[in-house]
């Protein structure tokens, strides 16, 4: 956990605390108000029972009157039933709400995701925080998973105070008679304040002694996220099954015995938190757990001299002890929640420090024109741009145009500049200089979700999701059947598509359907992303090595079919294979951040002493010698 300059105070552990707890109510308001009802009334009604039960017992070292006692056994029966019913309907409801905390918090983290510039996300810092915030609620519940936490226990503390006090006041008031001699001096005020400061101050030390022990945990919450971490990746290492042949092969089990038997590990018997649970922070819970049996005695002893002096009578004595006991527990309670809340604190603060993370991209207003002869242009005129953080230029001075309907291949080796290229034309990333201009206005001044619209792309790292087969090529619950069919026909999935008996409603993969789900491979799963372009029906498509993990015969129906499936469109193509930029129309080489050449491919292969010489012939050398 990131050490803050800042001192922990009481006013700061509630700013925090507040905008969470308000953050939290935006997206879960019946959870919050249930858990708030819960603690309400659990806090409360417990002292119906007691102060009941010191009437019945009154009443029969008392009087003994047998209606009275009937009448009070009455109301304190249906009082119990109707605090049990009340109790159980409550519950269910917090229940009910609370279920899958952790998908809630991290709904609340993903939105900031998913909302958030890419440029962001590509951030190693803005990774890392993600990764500590994530690990710091799986791993102690830090963060946004003890807010309610806090405020609950907060509340529960206030509510039992104040409860405990109405039954608690008399027994400080209600006087020792005259005649109980030595005792009498109970009834001093300087004997009554004392014992109530001895009280106050036994019941104030347990917690801060319980804080001071669970404040270990807050302190080296990196070292517990790092035993979670290794923990989360040894300790299931086994349940993978991609991994599970180089597991066996290499026998990487061994690797994972090493970190799940440490027992010099985090969490093992020679580990840190043992040291310390022999150390200070076991002596701090063992001292807690002790003043809070000191003050027990004190209740006891205090309670019963009174009730032997004749201050009371036994009936009085349940309800005092009780309340007492109560008060107490809820003191201690209350400091001990303060405690949490501070210690939280900075893991709060780490969240919001995600969450404020400025979208700094301008998102532009004019609307992109949804041309019928889908008549674009794009221009980059002098681009340049270096990643944040880097003071080398990943491309330098690219000055280039096309049109829609044309094919364009980018090749160049890797690191060349290909990919951040892209990354810049679907507006990834802004330049840090030059413009790059659709029908001559620059991409900045449209409205961001529009002008990624026009883009259709098959990342080299595309991901599929465990959903239906026409879901993940529509990226929609409802999609239109016939033309998830027809794109995948046109992606050359059609063989694979017909041995599916479910079809388009099958899942893919096996976490949603263990029964009927289908593991794709590679090369299908490359068909998929490219039927999800299509489905788009985008006026550019840019395919990102779309052939990789295609075999030969696969890659060759790709090609031959290039421009059925591009159509109008304008395909944009990277590619390490300079055969397959054959059919293209132009070719952009790129070499060190710069479009070195720019040509047809006839015209380029021409140019003895060009790029695209070079690299044409250190391929096909490959091919000429394998089949010599």
């Amino acid at each position: 956990m990131k050490k803050t300059e800042n001192k922990m105070t009481l006013g700061r552990a509630l700013r925090a605390n507040n905008r969470a707890l308000k953050l939290i109510y935006k997206h879960y308001p019946q959870m919050v108000l249930s858990y708030i009802l819960s603690v309400v009334w659990n806090a409360l009604t417990p002292y119906v029972g007691i102060f009941l039960s010191a009437l019945v017992i009154d009443e029969l070292v008392g009087n003994r009157d047998i209606q009275r006692l009937q009448m009070l056994v009455i109301i304190t029966l249906v009082s119990a039933a109707i605090i049990a019913l009340g109790t159980a309907i409550i519950n269910k409801w917090k229940e009910t709400q609370n279920a899958g905390w952790w998908l809630k918090v991290e709904h609340i983290v993903s939105e900031k995701m998913l909302d958030t510039d890419y440029v962001n996300l590509d951030d190693t810092h803005t990774a890392e925080m993600l990764s500590t915030i994530r690990q710091n609620f799986n791993g102690g519940g830090w963060g946004f998973g003890r807010v309610i936490e806090c405020y609950g226990e907060l509340m529960s503390s206030v509510f039992t105070i104040l409860g405990g006090l109405a039954l608690t006041v008399t027994l400080f008031i209600s006087k020792v008679p005259t005649g109980a001699g030595e005792l009498t001096i109970l009834n001093n005020p300087l004997v009554v304040i004392g014992i109530i400061a001895v009280m106050l101050a036994v019941t104030f030390i347990a917690p801060i002694l319980n804080n001071k022990a669970g404040s270990y945990y807050a302190k080296h919450a990196d070292d517990h996220n790092l035993g979670n971490r290794l923990f989360s990746f040894f300790g299931w290492l086994g349940y993978i099954s991609s991994l599970a042949t180089d597991v066996r092969m290499y026998r990487q089990d061994k690797i994972c015995d090493r970190y799940n038997r440490n027992k010099e590990d985090t969490f093992g018997s020679n580990g840190l938190f043992a040291h310390y649970a022999w150390g200070g922070m076991g002596l701090y819970g063992a001292a807690s757990a002790a003043v809070s049996v000191i003050f027990t005695g004190i209740v006891y002893t205090f309670v019963c001299l009174k009730a032997l002096a004749g201050a009371f009578g036994l009936g009085s004595v349940t309800q005092y002890i009780a309340a007492v006991t109560k008060v107490s527990g809820g003191m201690s309670s209350l400091i001990s929640g303060i405690g949490l809340m501070c210690n939280n604190t900075p893991f709060i603060e780490l969240t919001f420090e995600y969450l404020d993370i400025p979208n700094n991209m301008y998102q532009g207003s004019l609307t992109v024109e949804k041309r019928r002869d889908r008549d674009y242009e794009v221009e980059f005129r002098n681009v340049s741009f270096k990643y944040p953080g880097s003071d080398n230029y990943a491309l330098r001075g690219v000055n280039m145009k096309f049109k829609v309907g044309k094919r364009l291949a980018v090749v160049g080796m890797n690191g060349s500049g290909k990919t951040t290229f892209i990354k810049l034309l679907c507006r990834l990333y802004d330049p840090t200089e030059g413009e790059i201009l659709l029908n001559g206005i620059d991409i900045r001044k449209y409205s961001y979700r529009e002008y990624m619209d026009i883009f259709s792309v098959v990342f080299q790292d595309f991901k599929l999701l465990s959903l239906k087969l026409g879901e993940n090529v529509a990226g929609r619950i409802d999609y239109n059947k016939e033309l998830v069919t027809e794109c995948l026909e046109k992606a050359g999935f059609s063989d694979r598509l017909a041995e599916m008996k479910n079809g388009t409603e099958t899942y893919l993969y096996k976490d949603y359907d263990t029964k009927d789900g289908v593991d794709v491979s590679g090369g299908e799963a490359q068909k998929i992303a490219i039927a999800r372009a299509l489905y788009k029906d985008a006026p550019f498509i840019i395919l990102d090595e779309p052939t990789a993990a295609l075999d030969p015969i696969a890659e060759a129906e790709i090609y031959g079919k290039f421009d059925e499936i591009a159509g109008d469109k304008t395909a944009i193509y990277i590619s390490h294979r300079l055969s397959s930029c054959r059919f293209c129309d132009r070719i952009a080489v790129f070499d060190s951040g710069s479009v070195v050449q720019f040509g047809t491919h006839d015209e380029l292969l021409q140019d003895e002493k060009g790029k695209y010489h070079e690299l044409w012939h250190a391929q096909a050398q490959y091919y000429t010698e394998q089949t010599a």
